[in-house]
């Protein structure tokens, strides 16, 4: 599976089968993992066999079920935080769907006090990406229009049109999709455009907008 199918076929799930993920699976994982908290200077952690994230009232709420396994955002207090985690967990979830794997993203309905991540004094829990075997592969999201999601003059170059195809398929909070891609020339530049976990959100959107505008020029990641 391509990234480009995986954001294509990727939707939320919270409903998991109660099975252990595969030893090789965890293993692609983990350095997939290790991969991007080198780059990005980060913690992230994958915790797996642990149910007491989601229990309670909260994850009830959320509507999640069978959820064992997750994937700890974490990271050094920074201006840029949110962002950063956003790219790089979104990474990690197409990771995770080209393993068979389906994923949710979780800021809210967790126990955060109960998360088993290792938090460094200048480190932060930004979310979790709850992931397992879905009981269903999820449902597609509805999209804003293009032309409200990006600003540009004139007409839009190929690469920066499936760049703008992969973003409107970024899982966002509420789906509010509160973020604007602006084409300067040939320079791109993101923005947030308010709303809370905004931050986070631009950074899935601008990962998924790196991939399909590289698929476009024939890059492959």
């Amino acid at each position: 599976m391509t990234l480009m199918e995986a954001i294509q076929n990727r939707h939320a799930v919270r409903a998991y089968e109660e099975k252990e993920i595969a030893q090789d699976v965890v293993l692609e994982l983990k350095k997939e993992i290790d991969l991007c908290n080198e780059e990005a200077s980060s913690a992230i952690q994958l915790i797996t066999n642990d149910d007491e994230v989601f229990k309670g009232l909260m994850a009830h709420y959320g509507g999640f079920r069978g959820v064992r396994n997750y994937i700890a955002l974490v990271g050094n207090k920074s201006d840029d935080l949110e962002e950063k985690m956003g790219y790089y967990g979104e990474r990690l979830v197409l990771k995770a769907q080209q393993l068979g794997l389906n994923t949710c993203w979780v800021a809210v309905t967790y126990k955060k006090k109960n998360c088993k991540a290792v938090i460094g004094e200048d480190q932060e829990l930004v979310c979790v990406i709850a992931l397992g075997y879905g009981k269903t592969q999820g449902t597609p999201h509805k999209s804003k229009p293009m032309e409200k999601l990006c600003r540009a003059e004139g007409s839009l170059p190929d690469w920066f049109r499936k760049g703008m195809e992969a973003a409107m398929l970024a899982p966002t909070a509420l789906n509010k999709q509160d973020f604007l891609i602006i084409l300067e020339g040939n320079e791109v530049r993101f923005q947030a455009v308010g709303g809370q976990y905004a931050k986070l959100d631009l950074g899935i959107a601008k990962y998924h907008f790196e991939v399909g505008a590289d698929f476009a020029k024939g890059v492959v990641r």
